[in-house]
């Protein structure tokens, strides 16, 4: 009877501590009707998003559009009332900037028909409108390049694809289903939480990597004029780059064709139709400029924790068909709108709030990797920099525009009774469930490495993955309403995370420092 007790007594012990973290936990909901009130009836989000995207346009990293961009939003954290704003230097970007000035492609022979293209970006210009026939080069093997040597001077060059078009059934747009939710909440139950791995050929991927680098080569050495790709579906064509560093030969133009104007041609050609196409491109290169960060904040008032940070971001820059709407002016004027509505409410937080507005993440994470360089850790010694101890929270959205339905928790168990309450006032608009999860390919990957907390909240996907990386990526796949909400909800969070008495908690470090403290995604 004595052990039973004594076995009874340390269970006690081994959970009070989470048990007490639940019951403590402070949510101010006056704030939270404050928040809703403001964030609802005195939105700023429709005027955020025709800035972000009609006004300043594409925001291809180190372009003007970048550049004015980066402009425009530090006016606007201006006209808010945010402090401390500036536009930061990150890192340097070899890459150069790049304009496409002007683009028209279209068939001409055996009939007219005008195309829907985008260039590749960081490639070059036609010399003026250039007319003539289409060719294939279809290599399968490096003994294939033998024949095309010689003979491509000049020539308007297309490379055949193996994308094909496959009807589907499902809807264009679709939000998580109550199953979906609750499958995401539950662990995998696979080690360090991963998900079976499917067999890789690393071989073959590695040899299809060296054969493409050969016919690079190849239509290089041969001085062909253009060359075309098929990327995109629907007529759509969809935004690419090139490894070119500021400073290399201008690469040869690419167009990228959708696969039906492609397919097309190479149908034609296969049947010895002859096809032939105008084009002109005109490119401007920019000598290696830097990539930059747009930041405000709102100072914290307690004497003791001014200098600690609540972080909230998204990725600014974009490709250069669309204006970046959903990818990712969507997430930017999320985290705007919530401190809008944070400094409308007169808000004196404990903690510093901070918005930033990150550059070149869609060339590497470049704008939040190089914050964490300059105030986290230094990235030659991976030694914590001053402003380490005092980085509280970070939050991001980059995962289209679709509403919150709840948050990743990167696998950092100690956050879950905290966020459980958090979440609660918000259950009502279906945004409550917490995954253990790690998702990737987000900013808050450039934090989460050193195990701080840096989370992604899970989100709805609507049309997202139709018009992810393309021309269409516009103003118009904005869904406003969702927006409103995240921004709601996204300003609680961070109020929440600027006024508790701690920190939140960090991932113990398991791992060497630099790498991921957890594994990328499950």
């Amino acid at each position: 009877m004595k052990i039973k007790k004594l076995s009874i007594s340390i269970c006690l012990l081994l959970i009070m501590p989470f048990w007490l973290l639940a019951q403590t936990e402070k949510v101010d909901l006056e704030m939270i009707y404050k928040i809703k009130q403001e964030g609802m009836n005195n939105s700023k989000v429709e005027d955020l998003a025709f800035g972000m995207t009609d006004f300043v346009g594409p925001r291809l990293t180190g372009s003007t559009g970048n550049t004015r961009g980066n402009d425009w939003a530090k006016q606007k954290m201006e006209e808010f009332g945010f402090q401390n704003v500036r536009i930061e230097e990150a890192r340097d970007f070899n890459r150069g900037g790049w304009d496409n000035l002007k683009t028209y492609a279209a068939m001409t022979a055996p009939y007219y028909i005008n195309f829907a293209c985008n260039p590749v970006a960081w490639t070059g210009s036609t010399n003026g409108l250039i007319k003539g026939a289409v060719v294939i080069v279809d290599v399968k093997a490096e003994a294939d390049l033998e024949k095309y040597k010689g003979t491509l001077n000049g020539k308007i060059v297309l490379i055949p694809s193996t994308s094909t078009n496959e009807i589907r059934y499902e809807p264009l747009a679709s939000r998580l289903t109550d199953q979906q939710l609750k499958d995401m909440s539950m662990e995998s139950g696979q080690p360090s939480g991963r998900r079976p791995q499917m067999p890789f050929d690393m071989a073959s991927m590695m040899a299809q990597r060296q054969l493409r680098n050969k016919i690079g080569e190849l239509l290089k050495s041969e001085g062909v004029a253009v060359i075309l790709n098929s990327a995109g579906t629907y007529n759509i064509p969809r935004s690419t780059g090139t490894g070119y560093n500021s400073g290399d030969p201008e690469p040869i133009p690419e167009l990228n064709l959708p696969i039906e104007d492609h397919g097309r041609m190479e149908r034609l050609i296969r049947k010895e139709v002859p096809v032939e196409i105008e084009i002109e491109i005109l490119n401007k290169f920019i000598p290696a400029p830097k990539v930059y960060n747009v930041i405000g904040e709102i100072p914290g008032t307690d004497k003791l924790l001014k200098n600690e940070v609540v972080l909230i971001g998204a990725h600014y820059d974009s490709w250069h068909g669309g204006t970046g709407a959903a990818d990712d002016a969507s997430g930017c004027l999320v985290m705007m709108e919530a401190l809008r509505i944070l400094k409308s409410l007169n808000v004196a937080p404990r903690r510093t709030i901070r918005v930033a507005l990150w550059g070149g993440e869609e060339q590497g994470m470049y704008g939040s990797r190089g914050y964490v360089d300059k105030y986290l850790v230094d990235p030659k010694t991976n030694e914590n920099k001053p402003d380490f101890n005092g980085f509280a929270a970070y939050f991001n959205m980059d995962n289209g525009s679709g509403r919150y339905r709840g948050i990743y928790l990167q696998q950092n168990e100690m956050v879950r009774p905290i966020f459980e309450q958090w979440l609660e006032p918000f259950e009502s608009l279906g945004c409550s469930t917490i995954t253990l999860r790690n998702t990737g390919g987000t900013d808050h990957q450039s934090f989460d490495r050193y195990g701080l907390p840096a989370f992604q909240f899970i989100q709805d996907e609507i049309e997202y993955g139709r018009g992810y990386h393309t021309v269409m990526d516009t103003y118009e796949r904005l869904v406003m309403a969702d927006l409103r909400i995240n921004a709601i909800i996204t300003a609680t969070f961070a109020y929440n995370a600027a006024m508790r008495d701690q920190k939140l908690p960090r991932k113990p470090e398991m791992r060497p420092r630099g790498e991921p403290q957890g594994p990328p995604m499950f």
